[in-house]
């Protein structure tokens, strides 16, 4: 069977969390955007937040979205996000990882 078949982060041979920081590392403005959208929410009075949510609006915000800007790297926004506001951790909804 195709890598490619049995999951596209596995095509390019690198994990989704390896995927994650080339992305991250080009694109520093997708955290700063959802760190701001977060923090604005949370000011509102919201008690849990949907990182997919803050990624649907964030690609309804930029005018062609952006690309690369995977649904697989919601947990890794979400725990990052926590990792820089503990304050923050009730509000995501975390599961434990299966991989790395």
């Amino acid at each position: 069977m195709p890598t490619a078949v049995l999951g596209s982060h596995r095509a390019s041979g690198r994990s989704i969390t390896e995927q994650f920081r080339a992305f991250d590392a080009i694109n520093p403005h997708v955290y700063r955007a959802l760190d701001r959208m977060a923090a604005r929410r949370l000011a509102a009075d919201a008690t849990r937040i949907s990182l997919k949510d803050l990624f649907e609006d964030l690609r309804r915000q930029l005018p062609h979205g952006v690309v690369g800007l995977n649904n697989n790297y919601t947990a890794l926004y979400a725990r990052r996000l926590i990792h820089e506001h503990p304050d923050w951790a009730g509000a995501f909804e975390l599961r434990r990882r299966r991989s790395a």
